[in-house]
């Protein structure tokens, strides 16, 4: 009973593994970093090659393993997404939608925090909306500020892939 209980904590371990660092390696691709995706790519299929696929082969004999193994499969992809949390890498755009957008830019501002602030009319008339670059760690900051003046604004987070400037 032993041997079964250890293959299936292993079997969920190797799972946990190559699906996590397949989640952190999409994001990868998707921010652009191409270095960071190539070796996240290797590690990644060298554990489902080296691991996972003896698991495909014994399913057959012992279909219980199927359980651990759709098991790890979920709890890689929670961990991944706990991993690119955690990392923040990268920059988001909020965009804010307010009637309150000077109070809350001024509000931001005290913060530290750099707004741009652009005049616009909604479906009930004047509108703001505040644009705000931040690392991906602080969108969570931005939007509990936003809500403290303005309950009801509107808002949407970006990631972003690049940026450019023309100051040199």
């Amino acid at each position: 009973m032993l041997t079964p209980l250890l293959i299936s904590l292993g079997i969920i371990a190797a799972r946990l593994l190559d699906v996590s660092i397949g989640v952190v390696r999409t994001v990868a691709i998707v921010q652009g970093h191409r270095g960071r995706a190539f070796a996240l790519a290797f590690f990644e299929v060298l554990i489902w090659v080296l691991m996972v696929s003896r698991v495909i082969l014994t399913v057959q004999e012992h279909p219980w393993y199927a359980i651990p193994y759709a098991l790890g499969f979920a709890l890689g992809n929670w961990l991944g997404m706990v991993v690119v949390a955690r990392l923040g890498s990268g920059h988001t755009v909020v965009r804010v939608f307010s009637r309150k957008g000077d109070e809350m830019a001024a509000a931001l501002r005290d913060q530290g925090i750099t707004v741009t602030v652009f005049d616009g009319r909604g479906r009930d008339g004047p509108v703001q909306m505040l644009f705000i670059e931040t690392r991906s760690r602080g969108s969570k900051r931005v939007i509990e500020l936003a809500r403290g003046v303005d309950p009801t604004c509107y808002h949407v987070v970006a990631d972003i892939r690049s940026t450019s400037s023309s100051a040199h």
